[in-house]
């Protein structure tokens, strides 16, 4: 087989050999996860899972078997399906608190040269048989990806794409209220929003439908970054929302939109106002932050004892006029691809495997919101945390004549010593 500069020879999901995948697959895989199913004896493949994903009340998290139609809808619409259970201790004065979550990772529908009425539309139904799968399997809570009606263009820096702003009681809004009443069902939103009572500003925000269709609230991104191509203050800047967290009728939840899960005191905070779950919407490129993905919200679950969601959006876009990012790269037509690989964290270290890297998806699972209060006994995190020595450390440190406490060796700095 012919290899071409930049390109290298794998062995794909079926045994054959084929150039580097271009879809984002791992080696023809979808998933780490399926990679390695495939690859090891089962034994083996038994303790590299424990290793990887943790033991949730001593034992795997298990798959829960869905019914035929919900998986008719997955092979027909061609998305990823998952579903796996997190489960409890047995309490004495509680009963369990299950609550079924879905989390919904897809690509854009149409080119990002297509009118925009149309690409949102495009959207829209394709989401439809998603929606559908996740409400007719009981999901009570289900949430969307980052700014998920139309492709990620806020680091192209071009002002066309503000055309997809709306208001929080826009589009978006009333096409989502009829699932959420038809099912029952809370859903998180995450959309660019046009605040028209402050001067039509634009912000990253996650509208929160409850489950009669009603709009509980909003809460707009913490943190915007500044990284590479993810230089979004173009468009928004950080949100005035602070840490809500919203009780429905489900449970306590947060939203922690995308860059936010890179500040440890952002995922505190949610879990300070009671959060039980946090979901993390987001779109991040494989280039950039995939080492960090499996990391950073399973070690919030566990320190804030809580369930985390981390959603993805997955696939290529590539836009009409290429840009540039100021660090030194050549000009480029898109920001490379998102890898997908949503997942969820729960606080006791454990974790379900993730969805496709390179198709749309569904991740569905039980919770027993139990476990978070069992894990707060069991570690005691905030009976021992240092609120109080934080707290100051912070106050001194938001001070222009802020000196950071460092004790040096007396010695460190002396040319020749005899030490006796």
């Amino acid at each position: 087989m012919e290899r071409r500069e930049g390109e290298e020879t794998v062995v794909a999901e079926n045994g054959s050999t084929q150039e580097n995948p271009k879809d984002g697959s791992i080696c023809g895989f979808d998933s780490l996860h399926r990679l390695l199913q495939a690859s090891l004896s089962p034994q083996l493949f038994q303790e590299v899972s424990r290793m990887l994903l943790g033991l949730n009340c001593g034992k795997e998290v298990e798959p829960i078997t869905l019914q035929r139609p919900i998986k008719a809808l997955s092979s027909k619409h061609n998305f990823d399906l998952q579903a796996f259970s997190f489960s409890a201790d047995r309490e004495s004065l509680r009963g369990p608190r299950i609550v079924r979550v879905g989390l919904i990772q897809n690509s854009v529908a149409l080119p990002t040269t297509a009118p925009f009425l149309n690409q949102r539309e495009g959207i829209f139904q394709k989401l439809i048989p998603m929606i559908d799968a996740a409400g007719s399997s009981g999901v009570n809570i289900l949430c969307l990806q980052e700014a998920w009606t139309m492709p990620f263009a806020f680091c192209t820096r071009e002002k066309k794409w503000c055309e997809f702003a709306e208001q929080i009681d826009g589009e978006s809004t009333s096409f989502l209220q009829q699932f959420a009443q038809k099912y029952n069902m809370v859903i998180i939103s995450p959309i660019l929003e046009r605040d028209l009572n402050h001067g039509e500003t634009l912000w990253n925000t996650a509208v929160i439908i409850g489950n009669h269709g009603n709009i509980i609230g909003k809460h707009r991104k913490n943190h915007i970054p500044r990284v590479g191509d993810f230089n979004e203050s173009t468009y928004y800047m950080e949100g005035n929302t602070s840490h809500p967290v919203f009780e429905t009728a489900y449970g306590k939840i947060a939203v922690n939109i995308c860059y936010g899960r890179h500040h440890p005191l952002n995922w505190l905070a949610f879990g300070l106002n009671g959060a039980e779950i946090v979901f993390n919407p987001s779109a991040t490129v494989g280039e950039l932050s995939e080492p960090m993905w499996p990391i950073e919200a399973r070690n919030a679950a566990i320190a804030n004892s809580y369930f985390v969601g981390s959603i993805n959006r997955v696939g290529t876009e590539v836009f009409p006029h290429p840009f540039t990012s100021g660090d030194g790269k050549p000009q480029h037509s898109n920001f490379g691809h998102f890898y997908g690989s949503s997942h969820f964290s729960a606080p006791d270290a454990s974790c379900t495997p993730s969805l496709s890297r390179c198709k749309d998806g569904l991740l569905i699972s039980d919770m027993d919101l139990n476990l978070c209060r069992q894990l707060k006994d069991k570690w005691g995190f905030r009976m021992t945390a240092r609120y109080e020595v934080y707290s100051d450390l912070l106050a001194r440190y938001m001070k222009q004549d802020f000196e950071p406490q460092v004790i040096s060796d007396p010695l460190l700095h002396k040319s020749a010593q005899v030490l006796p």
